[in-house]
């Protein structure tokens, strides 16, 4: 037997017990004649106590100890003289009378500690060693003790469980797929899901009224702190159900969720619609732990002085910041730098200054009269001490964007995203195309299956851009959690579908015969939502990136910097799969 405990359950009461403990070596200490070993395992820290005046020749090999060997040791439980309150088993210490070192290590290439010296990339590239810091491995734990209550919670609503393949076909909408070529069908390739959507339809049309799967799913698409090209999702389906039906059960399940592991009870959430939600926050997941909503100024400032910027703009809009008059010429320079970074793409910031005193300054005084400045106060709610920032443009819902940025930019700056506040809610009535530029036409806003609200389906032959989704997000803390909509089942309904998105009947077939014939069959009315598990973790541990919630993650160029994939495979197995490379490097 390896070991009789942990590192992490012994206490006072277990004193005059004889034990084996295992794990690696977080530090030692040598005080005069005794040398101090800190063990570390999964669940905790337990001392070790050498004594050269009992066995010179046991505390010699102890001293011999370096960082992360992992080593067996057995002793007696004594209690601590010297206890440290910062730790469960800081009341007791190991008494030594055996050593045995079960693996040496090298010195490893960062501290495995909470606050480690090692950068983002080394510790990528030795993943392994990352993962036993208890601040990446605590958020792992989280994240199972997430996967154990959702199965649960899902069963206990009669849903199944139901694994769906990775090898399948590819589809046109969407993100980039990943593709696999087929050795035993030569120029054929498999891709791998962006998510089971055709798949778990057709487990409704199989009469699973109730699936669920937490699946991984493949995207390849560019990458940002809540992106990975391989992520999971906790997929569900559900049959003979409406809108309200799939909203009021999975909200319960968020509730569940947040009320074990947090301990915070959710209210019953707010739906506000897609419109709503773009026009007073210029966003379709609007974080709602602060105030700062926009504020339209165009009968103020357009047209009613000779400031060309506002009276040639298609939208005028701001946001008052609390407090904030007293913004210096640098803070307010740098605020304008923010709003014309690329990733932003305003071309400048306006702002007015709501003195404590009473005065008013701002960056538009010689284009408007101290009356319209005032207006412009009266409008927006604005108080004594307060700072307006207004931004303008000649495309609405491009600039009402760009202001979110800078309303999530203040929100930071005041300390007012606070991690351990939690404000969720749900946007309903989406559109249900979208036009892309880079395609020049329009897109399905979330996949070609999503229903559209029966009052707007007369609209879809000359107004499709106008036609709304029965579809509907979870949103938390300004992050997009969850989504789903009701499914088209009507085989004449989906074939009008494809119709709108550009589809010729022969391209429809071919890429979705399966699942209209399918629906041939006596398809049942459904609906499903798919939450993102990594950006769930992430939200409830309290992170900034997903990345710190998965195992082996990639970094933001896609590779795994501690396997070193991508990396080119040999010829011979490019001979079996008949690919020839031709690089344009």
């Amino acid at each position: 037997m390896y070991r009789t405990s942990t590192c992490g359950e012994l206490r006072l009461s277990d004193a005059g017990k004889e034990v084996t403990l295992a794990g690696w070596v977080q530090r030692s200490r040598k005080m005069g004649g005794m040398t101090f070993v800190d063990l570390r395992d999964r669940y905790g820290i337990t001392q070790l106590v050498f004594n050269e005046a009992d066995d010179a020749t046991l505390c010699g090999d102890a001293n011999k100890l370096g960082r992360e060997y992992c080593i067996q040791v057995n002793g007696i439980v004594s209690e601590r003289q010297s206890k440290n309150s910062k730790i469960p088993t800081g009341d007791i210490e190991i008494i030594a009378k055996g050593l045995k070192v079960l693996s040496p290590s090298l010195t490893p290439p960062f501290t495995i500690e909470d606050n480690t010296d090692g950068g983002d990339d080394l510790r990528m590239k030795y993943r392994y060693l990352d993962l036993r810091r208890e601040a990446v491995r605590k958020n792992l734990e989280l994240r199972h003790r997430m996967t154990i209550l959702i199965r649960n919670f899902l069963d206990s609503q009669k849903f199944m469980e139901v694994e769906t393949p990775i090898l399948i076909g590819s589809t046109p909408e969407g993100a980039r797929d990943f593709v696999v070529p087929s050795r035993m069908n030569p120029g054929q390739f498999y891709a791998l899901p962006q998510s089971p959507q055709t798949l778990k339809q057709l487990l409704m049309v199989a009469g699973f009224d109730r699936y669920f799967q937490i699946a991984k799913c493949f995207r390849d698409e560019d990458l940002r702190a809540d992106r990975q090209p391989e992520f999971t999702q906790i997929d569900c389906e559900m049959s003979f159900v409406d809108q309200d039906d799939v909203i009021n059960l999975f909200e319960e399940m968020a509730r569940h969720l947040f009320r074990e592991i947090r301990g915070v009870e959710l209210p019953k959430l707010e739906q506000m619609t897609w419109h709503d939600a773009m026009k007073r926050f210029g966003s379709d997941k609007p974080d709602l732990r602060f105030g700062m909503e926009f504020v339209e100024l165009m009968d103020d400032l357009k047209g009613t002085g000779s400031f060309s910027v506002f009276n040639e703009a298609a939208y005028i809009g701001g946001i008052v910041v609390p407090g904030c008059a007293d913004y210096s010429r640098k803070q307010l320079n740098e605020l304008t730098d923010f709003v014309k970074r690329p990733q932003v793409g305003a071309h400048g910031l306006v702002f007015i200054k709501y003195n404590a005193d009473g005065t008013v300054k701002s960056s538009i005084d010689k284009f408007y009269t101290a009356e319209q400045l005032q207006k412009v106060k009266e409008t927006t709610g604005a108080k004594d001490g307060d700072l307006v920032l207004i931004l303008s443009g000649d495309n609405a819902n491009k600039t009402r964007i760009q202001l979110c940025s800078l309303r999530l930019e203040m929100g930071d700056r005041l300390g007012l995203r606070d991690k351990n506040v939690f404000k969720c809610l749900w946007i309903v009535d989406f559109p249900l195309f979208e036009w892309s530029d880079e395609e020049q036409r329009l897109m399905a806003t979330h996949h070609p299956f999503t229903m559209p609200n029966p009052d707007d389906i007369p609209l879809l032959d000359e107004h499709p851009e106008q036609v709304r989704a029965k579809a509907y997000d979870f949103v938390c803390n300004g992050i997009e959690v969850g989504g789903g909509s009701l499914r088209i089942h009507d085989t004449q309904l989906q074939e009008k579908m494809f119709e709108v998105l550009g589809f010729t009947p022969e391209r429809a077939e071919a890429q979705f015969g399966f699942l209209m014939n399918a629906f041939k069959y006596g398809a049942p009315p459904h609906a499903g939502l798919a939450f993102g598990l990594d950006r769930f973790v992430s939200i409830l541990a309290g992170l900034d990136s997903i990345r710190d919630c998965i195992a082996f993650p990639k970094n933001n160029s896609g590779r795994d910097v501690m396997l070193d994939a991508p990396s080119m495979i040999d010829q011979k197995q490019l001979d079996e799969l008949e690919i020839k490379l031709d690089l344009k490097l």
